[in-house]
Formats: structure tokens, C-alpha cells, sequence
């Protein structure tokens, strides 16, 4: 703590009330969509330019005082949770949009701008950034997470989508990765090195991102299937035809219950696909021609799909709140996501081998999730004081990673490790490519200053 007062006083001048140490203003940075315990900061700085944040590094390092990203915390698995003794640096102010290409298909951000504010400032320009991972998160965090969502399955996640990076060092030094074009071969990766490192290597103050074209038609609607295994196999033979859905969602009955009762919706509580395509009008017709009869034959009933926007806009709004809404149906209930990825052709092994699992503990948790690239989640229910049902989830989330891993996939499609999955880490990629990354760590922030206890377990 004594360090902490130190820095404060160093940097006082530059940041003022920006450079919050009162109770009051640091509980505000406790919130997390994550079930993880919330501790409160030490103390927040909010920077407001990259000199700021150069300064603050600079400062931090020299003063052997650790660092934590923050952004509006939506992350899942505790990756922005505060760390005693450290400076939780509040990025969400950097919010500028410095730059938009139309004819390059690019825009630069600061790492404080929204998804939803990024495409307010694209609207009259016909273009807009396509990865919605449901919450309204900042572009610095899903770049920090490598985050997905519900149109990745046409449009990729931010792995695709993120052509160059800034960074600024544990030591304040700024780097700029990547370039404008769209691909490279000078030299090492690094702004992939950087995307998906959590805040464990650096602090991305500007980031470079793909644009794509506002469809000139967009279709969206719910599809309800007799069986789980019926909608399942939709997705896996829709997808290896080739057909470019631009969302495909899938929603067990659990979750279109609670879909119904938090968003008003009316929808058969059964296995339900929410789907949508993009594209010309004459293209988007054909898609559903096309999706009609590979759902026709698994079971699907009409595909009810709409151009109204205003239908749309409801629809994927239920979709977006599935979290809240799981977290309604019981009475001061905690949710615990898990986030899944397998091969598309393992999916339906997946996801009714999850539901079984569920089932047979005993566990309220709705199935759903961005199946049209493998990508699915549950959501488990559960009361604080249930310590039976804590068990009972972490058994069985320890079951769908463990299938997972067994054919291929990943224990987190868009989540990230944080302090939810670093045993899952190992697992996944073996202690010598973990040791790996740790000696990648070591060389950029060899003090460990940068959000420590994140991806690696302490050895």
C-alpha cells in the first residue's frame, strides 16, 4: 500500500481526480458480469491519452506496482478482477473513434470506445464493425479476450478483425503493431500476440479494426425443432454446405423459458434456433430456401423469419439478455457461464451430452450459445449458499471441457482463461506450451507487474 500512496503522490499533478483512493469511487469499479467474488481496487486511474497511460506505466514499473486493465466489465472468468496492492488503470474514458477509412474498410479506436457507439459513428458511412459479443463491451477488452459472438460465424471473431495494435509496455514504452494492410509476412505476429493476452503483456491504447458493408438485406427470425438433436444437426448440415448464415443461435428449452418470462417473447418453450442472413435480396431468399429444407428434414417447423427491424431488433435484444434472464429464474441467483468450442462436426455430441450432464446432477441451466462455429454455453443457476450445486457445476463444467479437449476443441471460444480456466489452460495445450507462454511473459514484463494471477496459475 505504501507504494500505492507513493505513486499517487508522483502522479497527483497529471491525473488529479482522475486518481481515485476514496472507498466510494473505487467501489463503483467492484461490478462483473462474472461469478467470481468481486473485490474492490486499491485505487483506479482513469488516463485519458497515451501519455497519460505512458506516464502511469513508466511510474507503475518503476515502482514495483502491478496493473490491472479495465474496461465496463463484462468479462466472464475474472479476467479484469482486482489485485491487492495494484493501480486498476479505468480505460473506458479513452473513448474517441481517431479515424474512419471507408475506402480501406478500417477505422482506428481508442480501447474506451463501445461496440454500440463504434456503429452509431459508422451508420452514415454504410459500413459497420460486425463482432457483437451481446454485452456492449469495449473494443480493448474484446481485443484483450479475443471475443466472438453472434455473427461470428460469417464475419469471424476479433482475431479476424483486428489489423494492428499500440501497446504500451510494463515499462511505458509504445509499440505499434500490424499495419493498414490486410495481411503481412514482416516479422513476428504481434498484434495477435497481444489479442487474447488479457492484459498480461501490456495496455492496448488504439487498435486498428476491419470494417465490412452494411447488408443490402437482412432476414432474422426463431425456428423451433422437436429435438434438441433435430436443431443440432441443422446447424452441422448448414454449415457444411456452405450456406453463409451471418448468426445462427441455438436456445434450449430452459433458455427459451426464460427468454419468454425477462423479454416478453412468446415463443414454444422447445429447442428453438434464432437465425439471420445477410445479404442481397435475391441472396438472402435463397439462403432460406435452402435452410427450410436441411431443417425440414431434422425436424423444423416453419421458419418464421422477418425483414421488419423493429422484429429483429426485438429478437436479438431477448437473445442478448439470456444471461439476466437465466439469473431471473430463481430468486438472488448467481450465473455461472461456461463457454465451450468444438469441432462443428462434434457438436451435437457436445451439447446433448452437456444436457445429460446437467440433467443427471440435478442442475437448473439453460444451453445456448453461437453454434453456427461451434461455440456454445450453459448457463448454470445457482444460489450463493447452494454448496452442493457449486460442486455439482464445477463437476460438470469440468466434464464439457474434458469432451471438449477429447475431439479437438477449446475449454473457451471467446471467454478467456482469467482465473476461471488456467487449470483448463494446461490441460488444453500441455505444460510445455504453457511454460512457453509464461517465458513470453517473463521476456515482456519480467517483473510479472501486468494483471498477475490472470491465464497462469502461481507455480
Amino acid at each position: 500500500m505504501s507504494a500505492l500512496l507513493g505513486l499517487g503522490d508522483m502522479l497527483a499533478g497529471r491525473f488529479g481526480e482522475r486518481w481515485i483512493a476514496h472507498e466510494a469511487g473505487r467501489a463503483q469499479f467492484m461490478a462483473a458480469e462474472g461469478h467470481h467474488a468481486a473485490g474492490m481496487p486499491d485505487v483506479v486511474a482513469q488516463p485519458r491519452t497515451i501519455e497519460d497511460v505512458q506516464m502511469l506505466m513508466a511510474a507503475a514499473h518503476a515502482a514495483g506496482v502491478p496493473v490491472v486493465p479495465l474496461g465496463v466489465g463484462t468479462s466472464l472468468e475474472g479476467n479484469a478482477g482486482a489485485v491487492a496492492g495494484a493501480v486498476s488503470v479505468d480505460l473506458s474514458g479513452m473513448n474517441r473513434v481517431l479515424e474512419v477509412a471507408p475506402e480501406d474498410l478500417l477505422c482506428v479506436v481508442e480501447p474506451g470506445v463501445t461496440r454500440e457507439a463504434l456503429n452509431e459513428e459508422l451508420r452514415a458511412t454504410g459500413l459497420f464493425f460486425p463482432i457483437d459479443p451481446g454485452a456492449n463491451a469495449t473494443l480493448g477488452g474484446m481485443i484483450s479476450t479475443r471475443a466472438s459472438g453472434t455473427n461470428a460465424v460469417r464475419y469471424g471473431t476479433m482475431r479476424e478483425n483486428v489489423l494492428g495494435l499500440r501497446v504500451v509496455l510494463p515499462d511505458g514504452t509504445l509499440i505499434r503493431t500490424g499495419s493498414r494492410a490486410r495481411k503481412s509476412a514482416a516479422g513476428y505476429d504481434l498484434t495477435h500476440l497481444f489479442a487474447g493476452s488479457e492484459g498480461t503483456l501490456g495496455l492496448i491504447v488504439e487498435a486498428s479494426v476491419r470494417l465490412h458493408g452494411i447488408p443490402e438485406a437482412v432476414l432474422a427470425g426463431s425456428w423451433g425443432f422437436d429435438s434438441l438433436d433435430g436443431a443440432v444437426q441443422t446447424v452441422i448440415e448448414t454449415i457444411q454446405s456452405g450456406v453463409p448464415v451471418a448468426r445462427m443461435e441455438l436456445l434450449d428449452p430452459v433458455a427459451i423459458r426464460a427468454c419468454n418470462a425477462y423479454a416478453g417473447l412468446t415463443l414454444a418453450e422447445q429447442p428453438t434456433l434464432f437465425v439471420e442472413l445477410h445479404g442481397s435480396p435475391r441472396g438472402v431468399a435463397e439462403q432460406r430456401e435452402m435452410l427450410s429444407a436441411i431443417g425440414a428434414e431434422h425436424g423444423g417447423g416453419a421458419l418464421t423469419i422477418s425483414a421488419d427491424r423493429d422484429e429483429q431488433r426485438r429478437l436479438w435484444r431477448a437473445r442478448h439478455a439470456a444471461l439476466p434472464a437465466a439469473r431471473a429464474m430463481v430468486t438472488d441467483a448467481v450465473t455461472w457461464s461456461t463457454d465451450i468450442c468444438v469441432p462443428i462436426s462434434k457438436l451435437a455430441g457436445a451439447i446433448s451430452g452437456a444436457r445429460a450432464a446437467i440433467d443427471a446432477a440435478g442442475l437448473l441451466a439453460p444451453i445456448l450459445g453461437h453454434v453456427g462455429d461451434g461455440n456454445y454455453h450453459v448457463f448454470f443457476v445457482l444460489r450463493r449458499d447452494d454448496a452442493a450445486g457449486w460442486a455439482k457445476a464445477r463437476a460438470v463444467n469440468e466434464e464439457l471441457i474434458d469432451y471438449a479437449l477429447s475431439v479437438g476443441g477449446t475449454c473457451t471460444g471467446e471467454h478467456g482463461i482469467g482465473i476461471g480456466k488456467r487449470g483448463a489452460l494446461v490441460r488444453e495445450h500441455g505444460a510445455d506450451a504453457v511454460a512457453l507462454m509464461r517465458r513470453i511473459k517473463a521476456a515482456i514484463d519480467p517483473a510479472g507487474l501486468m494483471n498477475p494471477g490472470k491465464i497462469f496459475a502461481e507455480e
